[in-house]
């Protein structure tokens, strides 16, 4: 797929999301990139998993899960992807081209009421489902700027901002499929993040 198939770095992206955090023995974690440290607190690290509606105004619309590993970026925190599904083949190209992020095509089902459903089946079979409940919105819109580090390693800065909610969230994993590792697990916390717009990349020459 050629460059002119996706839009060039960065891009601006908008929509609503559903964000866990889950702590897990640090054997436990998917593998990571070499040269890429895991954040490790007793002997424990952490994975953050997003369900992502990416809407207009954006560049593009589409939908997403991904699993990420809570990494170090110097003396920072940053982000590696290790795992990611979207229904869009534009997202898909220009993620594994541009920023080495190793996306996978699924089937989503969506649903938005007093709960926010959503469910993710790849080729193999269904991936995993959650439920998530808006408990208290927080009044303000909070920032939040970070790094994703992939094989290379190759960085690249993320800044996102919008209105954040307490959520309460159950999750379904297929025991068998590629997020098993969190089957039979509960999340630390959840918290949903909506309107927000994202600028993910880095403007380039040329």
């Amino acid at each position: 797929m050629t460059h002119q198939q996706y839009p060039p770095e960065p891009w601006t992206l908008c929509g609503d999301a559903f964000v866990s955090v889950w702590r897990l023995p640090e054997q436990e974690l998917p593998t990571l990139p070499d040269d890429v440290e895991p954040i490790s607190v007793a002997g424990s690290g952490f994975v953050v998993t997003a369900w992502v509606d990416y809407q207009e105004p954006g560049m593009l619309s589409y939908r997403e899960l991904m699993a990420t590993v809570a990494v170090y970026d110097g003396a920072k925190p940053a982000a590696s992807i290790t795992h990611i599904w979207v229904d869009s083949e534009t997202s898909l190209a220009g993620g594994r081209e541009l920023w080495r992020i190793p996306k996978d095509m699924a089937k989503f089902e969506w649903r938005s009421g007093r709960a926010i459903t959503a469910t993710a089946h790849g080729d193999d079979g269904p991936i995993a489902g959650a439920a998530f409940v808006p408990m208290t919105t927080v009044p303000i819109e909070v920032p939040s700027a970070f790094a994703v580090i992939q094989r290379g390693p190759l960085r690249s800065p993320m800044r996102a901002a919008g209105k954040p909610t307490l959520v309460r969230s159950s999750w379904w994993v297929n025991v068998d499929g590629p997020l098993g590792y969190l089957h039979g697990r509960k999340p630390l916390a959840s918290i949903g993040l909506t309107d927000f717009e994202m600028r993910f990349g880095t403007d380039r020459p040329g």
